[in-house]
């Protein structure tokens, strides 16, 4: 595989990724670059490993998950997108801090990389040796994560706390999206 096809399959595999990160760098009101960077290292890494567990496991778990796949991603992307919506019509405690809690962060980080895991079983297909995919996987998924948290908290920054409805609607539609994707083709 050159690399060309893995650098267009790392920027496609990022961009579920990228639209997540900016829907909650809207909601980002402190430690902006902290949570871009965790945000961005959490989405790196499991980009970078659910490849590396599609390749591994190989043709015996694709018939497990391939039926499934799109309503977990959508389950998990609908639930934190309705969850930013609700939170939306609280009243904020400016005292509060808004950081993003460990749980919505895995459950983020897994929901965008789903797909991922097939890619993963593709190359294991192909017999595409996996190191350097995974890395420039890892590293743009790193990089666009990172831009979307800080892009998310200037547009947040910008249109103040209404804007959380945006994003939650933006994770619906992204889960929405792969659930269609799957469903219709």
């Amino acid at each position: 595989m050159d690399a060309a096809t893995i650098i267009l399959i790392a920027v496609g595999l990022a961009m579920d990724a990228f639209a997540v990160s900016i829907a909650t760098g809207i909601t980002t009101t402190q430690q902006k670059r902290k949570t871009a960077f965790v945000m961005a290292s959490s989405f790196g890494i499991f980009q970078m490993l659910m490849p590396l567990i599609g390749w591994s496991v190989g043709l015996t778990f694709s018939d497990l998950i391939v039926g499934i796949d799109h309503w977990i991603a959508f389950g998990l992307l609908a639930f934190i997108g309705s969850k930013m919506i609700y939170d939306s019509t609280k009243k904020e405690d400016p005292g509060k801090n808004n950081t993003l809690k460990i749980s919505s962060l895995l459950t983020l980080a897994v929901a965008t990389s789903i797909d991922a895991l097939m890619v993963g079983l593709s190359f294991a297909f192909l017999q595409t040796p996996i190191a350097v995919p995974i890395l420039v996987i890892g590293i743009v998924t790193f990089a666009l994560s990172y831009v979307g948290v800080i892009f998310g908290c200037a547009i947040g920054s910008f249109f103040g706390n209404k804007i959380k409805i945006a994003g939650g609607l933006i994770l619906i539609a992204i889960g929405v999206k792969v659930l269609l994707d799957h469903l219709i083709l």
